[in-house]
């Protein structure tokens, strides 16, 4: 299994998380950031349906793949 790791950061004048190379939307302050990276790892570790996911890697390439939706990473929040 996976592992995805939220850290919770200063960003844009306020507290943002960060998964990877990826910002959240800033909050006004560490907790509200914190409880939002908390929800996000909750729903991150939640099982789906299949589905086809698109997303953009680091070089700016979108790609499309089908989400079996019971392979779930194991989320983490620090800071």
């Amino acid at each position: 299994m996976s592992k995805i790791t939220y850290h919770i950061v200063q960003h844009d004048g306020g507290w943002a998380y960060r998964a990877d190379e990826t910002f959240s939307e800033t909050f006004a302050s560490h907790e509200d950031a914190r409880q939002a990276a908390e929800r996000a790892a909750r729903e991150q570790a939640l099982p789906g349906e299949p589905t086809v996911i698109s997303y953009e890697d680091k070089q700016g390439h979108w790609h499309q793949e089908r989400a079996a939706g019971d392979d779930r990473p194991e989320p983490e929040v620090e800071g």
